[in-house]
């Protein structure tokens, strides 16, 4: 794949893909521009004819992705601007969710945030024993707006509540203990052994392998998507979000007033 992206890179010199998530310098927090960057790339690699796994990972040695930009978020101006940016992420979790390629998450560190969602929308997750996630977007007056759709499906609901609610990070046992990671492994292999995991997959008969991720999504609905949107945007017109926000950047504790 030849296309120049500014968020990502991708190599797919072979059977199985990898996109890095790829600005280490900023634990690779997802820009304004990731979010169309990443569907582009997939739909490229499922016309490809010769991609069958798709592998996404962290550059650097710190972070998956430490989740959305915030300052970002801060500079989204009026409600339509707002509720496109949140449709924006909804539409990217679901073109991975939606894929045929399967897609294997190698959570290299940190996966908080929208970087915690990825994961959460990625088939397989694999992850380095340094691996941490978690979801503390209320901490700056917002909840994660795919992660409370599909955390309970994946770790169940009281996990989901603990993580979004309460803030709580998860390290990679616990992450594994829950079902949100299927295989922990020593931080240096991680790469290989989801590139490995890739292949295994690429071996198996392409149809089946469509057919099976597409079956064991079938209770996905899609409508709920919907509600995440019009809720997460109404949040982020709220005083408490835009007093989290200044927070955030001004590295004090946030003064919220439920309103």
């Amino acid at each position: 794949m030849t296309t120049e992206y500014t968020e990502i890179t991708v190599k797919d010199d072979g059977p199985v893909a990898v996109i890095h998530l790829d600005r280490p310098e900023k634990l690779n927090a997802l820009t304004e521009a990731f979010w169309p960057q990443m569907r582009d790339a997939l739909a490229r690699l499922e016309a490809s004819g010769t991609t069958r796994a798709v592998v996404l990972t962290g550059a650097g040695d710190k972070a998956f992705s430490a989740g959305g930009d915030i300052a970002g978020f801060g500079e989204l101006d009026g409600t339509a601007a707002k509720r496109a940016f949140q449709a924006a992420c909804l539409r990217t979790f679901a073109a991975i969710e939606e894929s045929p390629l399967p897609v294997i998450a190698a959570v290299n560190g940190y996966a908080f945030g929208g970087g915690c969602e990825l994961a959460l929308a990625c088939d397989l997750v694999l992850a380095s024993e340094r691996a941490a996630f978690a979801m503390p977007e209320s901490g700056i007056g917002l909840v994660p707006g795919f992660g409370v759709l599909r955390g309970p499906a994946v770790m169940g609901r009281h996990w989901t509540k603990w993580m979004v609610l309460a803030g709580e990070r998860l390290d990679a046992a616990t992450a594994e203990r829950v079902g949100l990671v299927q295989k922990v492994t020593p931080h240096d292999a991680l790469l290989d052994e989801a590139v490995a995991v890739g292949e295994r997959i690429a071996r198996a008969a392409p149809l089946a392998v469509r057919v099976g991720k597409a079956m064991i999504n079938r209770g996905v609905d899609r409508g709920e998507t919907g509600y995440s949107l019009e809720a997460v945007t109404m949040l982020q017109e709220t005083a408490d979000t835009a007093e989290g926000i200044a927070a955030f950047t001004e590295k004090r504790p946030p003064r919220f007033e439920g309103r």
